[in-house]
């Protein structure tokens, strides 16, 4: 009798054909978070077509499914994103973006299409599987507040309750072929700062008629840096960068009566993160005062720290190495990038890993959120196929 990895292995070949159209698919019909009207339907259509009879709609734009019957344990919940980016696709292939300005840069078609596949892997094998499997599209990964926190307040973690969620994303330095896990603080949370400094404009040739905001804004950048340097523990990494500076008005003899400011706060430990708000607005508003400028702060909170259960993710890596063999696995360093699985992470036991989908030879190495990222198809063979072997063995 065929064990459980050589026939999911066989199915993955057999399905591989229908991953590649539904990645395609959905690659040349990418949407943005919280309008993935289409990409649903498309979803839902196709899961119906492979059997399944239990999809329901969840925060307007979710797929959910289930498969299996109720066993002893909690179901495990599988998820895959599905919104594209804002972003103009450079590449010439067949199945580039027909949607000016949207490109599935971040490789959610893969994770959509990957999931999918997993679908239609499980329900071959229906007959044979032990507890329940829900599988959570989940809209809006790419937007405050986050498609993952709209389906857990509308109950995606309920009926059936989901007692552990795994979820996988494509790592283009990660070669095709590989699977990589990180147990423990994986991922960063991420907070959006929106500043703005408030002086008196007037001519630059008379600096003493005026209020500058400039130069206050300079001041503030500097010592906003010692939050990090200063009082952030040297064991808890952090990052506290700006990327957004515009005055309104201004020119070379001009100073503007106000300069407005936009960066990300992140770091892994959720006490100190919002500790670190406080300190951050402390030195503007001390900076502020001390200038004689006013000032508005908005910081929005983001997506907490994600932290892998390292009973989950060992064994996830466990089954890694049974299905691909130890020389496929590798073992992934701390990220201060966001994603809002972490979400799942603060709820339930979860496991969020990285699928290689890289190839230095046939040239296909940009990184996520480019104008050129693409994939090594054979990833998505991989990916649906350990997807549906992790989920019947966990």
């Amino acid at each position: 009798m065929m064990n459980a990895k050589q026939e999911i292995h066989n199915l993955s070949h057999e399905y591989f054909a229908d991953i590649v159209k539904w990645r395609r698919h959905l690659h040349r019909n990418p949407e943005l978070s919280y309008k993935e009207y289409d990409t649903a339907d498309f979803i839902e259509n196709t899961l119906r077509e492979i059997g399944y009879t239990d999809v329901k709609r969840m925060a307007n734009t979710g797929v959910i499914a289930c498969i299996g019957s109720q066993g002893e344990n909690k179901a495990i919940g599988l998820r895959a994103d599905i919104d594209a980016l804002p972003i103009q696709e450079a590449n010439e292939s067949i199945y580039k973006s027909k949607n000016e300005g949207v490109m599935h840069a971040c490789g959610h078609d893969v994770h959509t299409a990957c999931l999918l596949g997993a679908a239609k892997i499980l329900m071959r094998l229906k007959s044979t599987l032990k507890g329940q499997i829900k599988l959570v599209f989940q809209p809006a990964e790419e937007k405050l507040p986050g498609g993952a926190s709209l389906l857990i307040k509308e109950g995606v973690l309920k009926d059936p309750d989901v007692g552990k969620m795994v979820g996988q994303h494509v790592h283009p330095p990660l070669a095709v072929g590989k699977l990589g896990f990180k147990p423990g603080d994986y991922m960063a949370s991420a907070d959006e700062i929106y500043l703005t400094i408030t002086g008196k404009g007037g001519h630059a040739a008379l600096p003493d008629n005026v209020i500058d905001p400039l130069i206050v804004t300079s001041q503030i950048i500097l010592a906003l840096q010692t939050v990090v340097s200063r009082n952030a523990s040297p064991k808890t990494p952090t990052v506290l960068s700006f990327g957004k500076i515009n005055s309104e008005g201004g020119a070379t003899n001009v100073i503007p009566n106000s300069i407005k400011m936009e960066g990300t706060f992140r770091t892994f430990d959720e006490k100190w993160r919002f500790e670190a708000h406080k300190i951050i607005e402390r030195i503007i508003e001390n900076t502020c005062s001390a200038f004689g400028t006013s000032y508005s702060l908005d910081i929005k909170v983001g997506y907490p720290s994600l932290y892998n259960n390292e009973k989950e993710t060992n064994e996830a890596k466990r089954l890694a190495i049974e299905y691909l063999g130890a020389e496929n696995v590798v073992d992934l360093p701390l990220r201060t990038t966001a994603e809002d699985f972490a979400f799942y992470s603060h709820q339930v036991p979860s496991c969020f890993y990285r699928l290689g989908t890289g190839n230095i030879t046939k040239g296909i190495t940009s990184p996520v959120h480019t104008t050129t990222f693409d994939i090594d198809e054979e990833a998505l063979r991989i990916g649906a196929g350990f997807m549906a072997f992790l989920a019947i063995n966990k």
